[in-house]
């Protein structure tokens, strides 16, 4: 579509619209109210209402995925109905996720099933209440239709029950939006939409110009790197960090085969799409990070004067996520700033560790936050202390290959024992830096299988739950427990594609 940044577009109707899931922070803070199951506003959140305000379109960008060009992508499925005002007079956008073909959908159709609808519900929500940088959803809706999908792309299609989610976010626009223009040799529309990003979403940095270009780029850069740190804080891998899948907002966008740390494994990634390469496993987003703004950097090239400025936006990535990374791993281990040099390499040795002794991320640090207590108040039994923390989140039977996180441990003991708030203190701390809770994919698997039979009491729980994720809740523990051995390798739990 040369030429054009967007297409008008309608949704095509589905048979029987009916409201699964609803955000319902969500809808206080855009104003809206949760609707009935069926009505109306179901309709539109279907795509089967469009009124009079609305003026749905479907955008068009490009992108490198897997590391190679891919020329033209666009929104095949996604159509976005408009803004709304939020209670603060901020400006958000809604965009309908599986509401059916576009102009983009290079021969497919447009929909997508309950079961990557329901995920990215869930996780925009999750994330969103870890705290971490990310675009939201209002609501998920069944649509009653069937939609055929290969799972894993193997030659096993099945069919299965279709549904649309309302993603919200003040923008979509991505990297890719960018790279498209340059790649055409589009430059007024390239600089129609870097001036239109800036004006609207970068208001701060004053009116556009070349300098004012170098200065947003930075900035892009800087929330990038932030994004990317909050990922690694919580254990969470994206799968799929195609240039068109990162947000100009520094928002984490599009969560498709994403998974959790449970094993801690720097190589893990959900994606058996990239099983080949592990391209975009867990300890390659830094890197990755990096690489994509590099790809948006070519792309603003041709907008700048100085082109070697933008290395000053590169370089700010690079400082940032070392610097915040940093800084959310000593919150986690509930130490303050001392000996920088000495702290870098406790973290640094940590990684290595943990990776070595294949415990659970999440119910580590977790229980890190008890043990922390119990080593500044009550000292002298380090050794059980240990052992029933590695017991308790580890994934294979105690032996030698705990004894280099036994040994960190020790180090960390020491360590800790030169802070100068109390116990009390540093476990409070600690309990707020590492949720017990986050949205491991047996849970989203099984909260799939219950909502495809009808019950969606264990996506109502499970929603619940998630909202506090830092808090104890002991009557949900269940939904702390560490993957259980049935979920190891089974579709949906251990392994994703980008198939939905």
């Amino acid at each position: 579509m040369p030429g054009y940044h967007y297409s008008r577009v309608e949704p095509t109707p589905v048979p029987d619209p009916h409201l699964l899931a609803w955000s319902d922070d969500l809808g206080a803070y855009l104003g809206l109210h949760r609707p009935p199951e069926r009505g109306p506003a179901v309709e539109a959140l279907a795509g089967n209402r469009v009124t009079d305000t609305m003026k749905p379109f479907a955008a068009r960008y490009g992108g490198h995925q897997f590391g190679s060009w891919a020329g033209q992508l666009g929104d095949g499925r996604a159509i976005s109905l408009g803004e709304v005002t939020a209670t603060d007079n901020s400006t958000w956008e809604i965009q309908l996720k599986g509401a059916g073909p576009t102009p983009y959908s290079r021969r497919a159709d447009g929909r997508a099933v309950l079961r990557s609808s329901l995920r990215e519900f869930l996780c925009s929500e999750a994330m969103h209440y870890l705290g971490v940088p990310t675009t939201r959803a209002l609501s998920l809706v069944a649509t009653g239709d069937i939609v055929v999908r290969d799972m894993f792309y193997n030659g096993n299609p099945r069919p299965e029950p279709g549904a649309v989610v309302a993603r919200v976010a003040p923008t979509f626009i991505r990297f890719g939006n960018f790279q498209i223009m340059t790649a055409t040799g589009e430059m007024d529309n390239l600089r129609a939409i870097v001036d239109y990003v800036i004006r609207h979403h970068y208001p701060e940095l004053g009116e556009p110009s070349p300098e004012v270009y170098l200065r947003w780029f930075e900035e892009v850069c800087r929330r990038t790197a932030v994004m990317i740190a909050h990922w690694m804080s919580v254990g969470f891998v994206h799968g799929v960090m195609n240039t068109d899948n990162m947000s100009i907002l520094g928002l984490t966008i599009d969560y498709g085969p994403y998974g959790w740390l449970e094993p801690y494994d720097p190589d893990w990634t959900p994606n058996t799409t990239d099983f080949g390469s592990r391209r975009y496993a867990f300890g390659q987003q830094p890197h990755v990070g990096l690489w994509n703004l590099y790809q948006l950097a070519r792309a603003l090239a041709p907008m700048v004067e100085n082109v070697e400025g933008l290395n000053q936006g590169l370089e700010q990535y690079r400082t940032t996520i070392a610097a915040t990374q940093h800084q959310m791993m000593m919150r986690k281990l509930g130490l303050t700033a001392q000996a920088e040099e000495e702290d870098r390499a406790l973290i640094e040795r940590l990684h290595e560790a943990l990776a070595e002794s294949q415990v659970d991320m999440t119910l580590f640090f977790r229980r890190l936050c008890h043990v922390a207590y119990d080593l500044v108040a009550n000292p002298g039994n380090e050794d059980g202390l240990f052992q029933d923390l590695l017991a308790a989140a580890g994934y294979a039977e105690l032996g030698s290959q705990q004894q280099p996180l036994i040994d960190w441990l020790h180090r960390y003991s020491n360590r800790l024992r030169q802070e100068s708030v109390g116990a009390e203190a540093i476990r409070e701390g600690m309990l707020r830096a590492n949720p017990k809770y986050v949205l491991r994919n047996y849970l989203a698997q099984q909260a799939i299988e219950a909502a495809e039979a009808g019950d969606l009491s264990f996506l109502n729980r499970l929603m619940e739950v998630l909202k506090t994720p830092y808090d104890e809740q002991p009557e949900h523990d269940d939904l702390a427990a560490k993957r259980p051995a049935w979920a190891s390798d089974k579709p949906g739990s251990a392994t994703l594609s980008c198939s939905s």
